[in-house]
């Protein structure tokens, strides 16, 4: 009888299932574990909920920004004193049942794919069961809802278990106005007051839509500005816009707590100043569900954060068992977790493999307008990790920008000085997740500046800058060896 390989996988985020996916395709006999729905909380609480909120923000922030300027008429009874009031509303509570209506729907086609695949779907909580076998197996048990518990065997074991909000021991989210973000879309009523605790990506995402949705916001940062991780300049661009459309951004201000008085909330700043909302959404990082798996006593190396530790290819530093996702710390994105994944499933099965290279990782800011980057950026450049050359081109100057009243944004991209070779780019714009794909082509490609240059472009196109820039940078190539 041929022997078939057991893959067991804890966890049916991305990571999860994308290696599910792989595993099953190449022979192996699957089972994922998981507790909530397959998709995890990048489907269910996180990525696909934020952003279909974030695209009504969208349609709502065109709409007030550009139909004057358009020429778009609304007919409209406002009385002729109140002409400023605002001509577009939302229904909160419709959003966020679509919200929840789409995420379930994306659970379920994650799982038919998996299913259809050959894999089998426990619902339970997954745990390592102590030391690897002599054989070299490895114990799973899964406890289901009701407490009983079934004894899985495999060959390899991937962790892909995610995160969950990070709580501030003063500042406990109660589900009805301290909310983390897995709790927003119970909502029914837009925020009349939003107070934002953060200023990482989760945290600039949220104030921007619930700005955009008619909410006040105030964005409290405890760094000199927001997005500290992302590219200042686009950092600079995004905090400008935010200030313009009205929002309160406090810099330099960490918050201590944050509790409720009545229909109202108070967050008190570690400098004794008290600003109150009437809800207050804490966006201040993630960790790690490294808990409860048993991982130490099965050899599994953690860090100091919680995070399983990894190398290039998700392998722990017990044999026979990966790690993907959010609860290794490597990037917290949903596309590199699916990687990690992949790779390891890749790995174990002995299929072609390369290794994690996180320098051709594209990654996107869904604000308005998008950031988006891949590769080297403007930091590592100042910090001396790459001689690269830069050039930056204001969207302001792009035609079709201009025709459809976009004013804010740029193209960024980074080039090695001898040969041209693309390291990096970063694009602020509205879809400028859709725009990065072409540097991102560059960069895992190691083409040049030239040769982005001479490729066609759509005219009139946003795109069209990109290819400006990199004609920039060839020009000053060529006069530099000139």
């Amino acid at each position: 009888m041929e022997y078939v390989t057991r893959i067991v996988i804890i966890g049916g985020g991305p990571g999860g299932y994308e290696a599910a996916l792989v595993a099953a395709q190449l022979g192996a006999e699957v089972t994922v574990v998981d507790c909530d729905g397959l998709g995890g909380a990048s489907v269910l609480t996180d990525c696909v909920p934020s952003k279909t909120l974030i695209a009504t923000a969208e349609v709502m922030t065109t709409f007030d920004s550009s139909y004057e300027e358009l020429g778009i008429i609304v007919a409209d009874d406002t009385p002729p004193m109140e002409q400023a009031a605002r001509v577009v509303g939302v229904d909160l509570g419709k959003v966020n049942r679509r919200v929840k209506r789409l995420a379930l729907a994306q659970s379920h086609d994650i799982t038919a794919s998996v299913t259809r695949a050959g894999a089998r779907v426990m619902r339970g909580r997954g745990r390592l069961d102590g030391m690897q076998a002599l054989d070299g197996s490895r114990k799973v048990v899964v406890t289901a809802a009701d407490g009983t518990e079934e004894s899985l065997t495999a060959d390899a074991v991937l962790i892909a278990t995610g995160g969950h909000p990070r709580e501030l021991p003063d500042a406990q989210p109660d589900g009805e106005r301290i909310l983390n973000w897995t709790q927003v879309y119970d909502l029914t009523e837009l925020p009349e007051e939003l107070i934002v605790v953060g200023s990482g990506v989760t945290g600039a995402e949220f104030a921007g839509a619930y700005q955009a949705l008619g909410s006040k916001v105030t964005l409290v940062s405890s760094r000199d500005r927001v997005l500290p991780g992302e590219d200042p300049d686009a950092a600079a661009v995004l905090e400008d816009v935010f200030r313009r459309r009205g929002m309160n951004v406090m810099a330099r201000s960490r918050a201590q707590s944050a509790k409720r008085v009545g229909d109202r909330v108070e967050v008190t700043l570690a400098d004794g100043r008290v600003i109150t909302g009437s809800h207050c959404l804490m966006a201040v990082g993630a960790i790690p569900n490294s808990a409860g798996l048993g991982l130490e006593e099965a050899g599994v190396k953690l860090r100091e954060s919680g995070h399983i530790w990894t190398d290039k290819v998700s392998r722990t530093t017990a044999p026979g068992v990966y790690a993907a996702g959010d609860v290794t710390g490597v990037f917290a994105l949903a596309s590199v977790a699916a990687m990690q994944g992949r790779i390891a499933m890749y790995h174990f099965l002995g299929d072609a493999v390369a290794p994690l290279n996180l320098k051709t990782v594209s990654s996107n800011v869904f604000t308005d307008p998008e950031i988006a980057t891949v590769g080297y950026t403007q930091a590592d450049v100042d910090a001396g990790k790459i001689d690269a050359r830069v050039v930056k081109l204001p969207l302001l100057r792009n035609p079709r920008a201009k025709m459809q009243g976009i004013r804010d944004g740029f193209v960024k991209i980074f080039c090695r000085p001898g040969t041209g070779i693309v390291v990096g780019g970063v694009v602020v714009a509205p879809r400028a997740s859709e725009l990065i794909h072409p540097i991102s082509i560059a960069v895992d490609n190691n083409l040049t500046v030239e040769q982005i240059a001479n490729a066609f472009t759509v005219y009139p196109s946003l795109s069209g800058s990109i290819a400006e820039v990199a004609r920039q940078l060839h020009t000053r190539k060529a006069s530099a060896e000139g």
